[in-house]
């Protein structure tokens, strides 16, 4: 039976051991503006993720054109044998992730906005497709009904690509995208910090060591 992944979004190495110990991740998701906030090489910050997580690490290209996307996804499957390599969903992103695929490295074909641009990730080979929901929803639009029409697509033609629900913005978008029967969640530190609070679990707890403590008085 398929089981809801959850993929750390961060390139904070303190933030992944913290949720990697507890046994929640399963892999991480970066991009560029997340690796520039560490100060330190690309190649370094990804290298020492792998070091901690054992599953899908995935690491972004800069080049925006087909060869140059090619070139550097390749360089960035060395690193690891985890690495699946982040190309954007344009016509020279699909073309690299078919030229990727074909080489037996993995690819997240990331910004999708519409089920059809999913279906064309799909076509290409991608081992991943990311709908950015939070964005969708900042534009008005409600960004799981997207989750709905990709997980209703891929299940008609049996594409194997994973839908990795991205742009997460609160526990309600995980409890949706599981419902819905997205394959990853790609979730933000404080997001996933959330998924683990309720104020009741809180007031139980503290309920219990009252009564402990007075048992023993």
């Amino acid at each position: 039976m398929a089981v809801m992944k959850f993929f750390l979004d961060t390139a904070d190495l303190t933030e992944i051991k913290t949720y990697a110990v507890m046994g929640l991740i399963d892999g991480i998701t970066t991009n560029p503006s997340l690796i520039a906030k560490s100060g330190r090489p690309r190649e370094e910050v990804i290298t020492d993720i792998c070091d901690i997580v054992d599953g899908p690490i995935s690491a972004e290209v800069i080049s925006t054109d087909h060869a140059g996307m090619v070139k550097e996804g390749v360089e960035l499957a060395k690193i690891h044998p985890n690495i699946t390599v982040k190309v954007p969903l344009t016509g020279d992103g699909l073309a690299a992730c078919r030229e990727l695929s074909e080489k037996n490295i993995k690819t997240n074909v990331t910004l999708c906005f519409t089920a059809v641009q999913a279906l064309m990730a799909a076509k290409a080979g991608a081992t991943f497709i990311s709908p950015f929901v939070g964005r969708l929803d900042d534009l008005g639009q409600t960004g799981m009904e997207l989750i709905e029409d990709i997980r209703t697509i891929y299940d008609n033609y049996g594409f194997m690509t994973e839908i990795l629900v991205a742009s997460i913005r609160s526990p309600n978008h995980v409890r949706t995208a599981a419902t819905l029967g997205a394959d990853v969640c790609t979730v933000p530190p404080k997001v996933l910090g959330q998924l683990l609070k309720h104020p009741l679990t809180d007031s139980g707890l503290e309920q219990f060591l009252a009564d402990h403590r007075k048992s023993q008085s």
